[in-house]
């Protein structure tokens, strides 16, 4: 491995292949950006090698984050829904972050429908073109941004639940809105 290969992922081989084959590659597949808005919330308080680790149950549990199907549960089939989830499947066994994939399915549809796609309204935050970012270590990234801030409040605002401004700025970097690759690795934009 390149030792300017960002230092988180050289902790696990399942961080070093998320790293070198998803982390900061732009995104524009409405199922897969609902897909990190889910592990993203997720992880909140815990590590990214649990999701990682975890991935497959998630998709899994939430059919392959099909937003209609998501979408349909009202809140009694719903909260049977998070029981059986918790008993079957390795997920992060939180009641009110399983149950917020669902909430964030309808708001999802609600965005489908005002922008034309999940893509158009979360590209908006950095008009729709990635920002490469100059950091010479990881100590220098930040956990948040007034892009992040913004894109917090614009989910909140329209129903999503686990959207912290962290949360959005590790979901930026995740798809690749935010490439915060450090100078040297291997993965780093030109």
């Amino acid at each position: 491995m390149n030792q300017a290969t960002c230092a988180w992922a050289m902790k696990h081989e399942l961080e070093r292949i998320y790293h070198d084959e998803e982390w900061g590659i732009p995104v524009y597949d409405d199922q897969v950006l609902f897909e990190f808005i889910t592990l993203e919330g997720a992880q909140a308080g815990l590590s990214w090698i649990t999701i990682l680790k975890k991935r497959e149950g998630y998709r899994a549990a939430f059919e392959d984050y099909d937003l209609q199907c998501l979408s349909q549960y009202d809140q009694d089939q719903c909260e049977k829904r998070v029981e059986a989830i918790i008993e079957q499947f390795d997920v992060v066994r939180h009641r009110g972050k399983i149950a917020s994939v669902f909430s964030n399915a309808r708001a999802t549809l609600g965005l489908i429908d005002e922008y034309g796609s999940l893509s158009n309204a979360l590209w908006q935050f950095v008009d729709h073109q990635p920002i490469v970012n100059h950091w010479d270590s990881m100590d220098e990234v930040p956990t948040s941004t007034d892009a992040s801030k913004a894109m917090s409040r614009f989910l909140k605002k329209r129903g999503f639940k686990f959207v912290g401004e962290t949360i959005c700025y590790a979901f930026m970097q995740a798809v690749g809105m935010i490439d915060d690759h450090i100078q040297g690795c291997p993965q780093k934009s030109a």
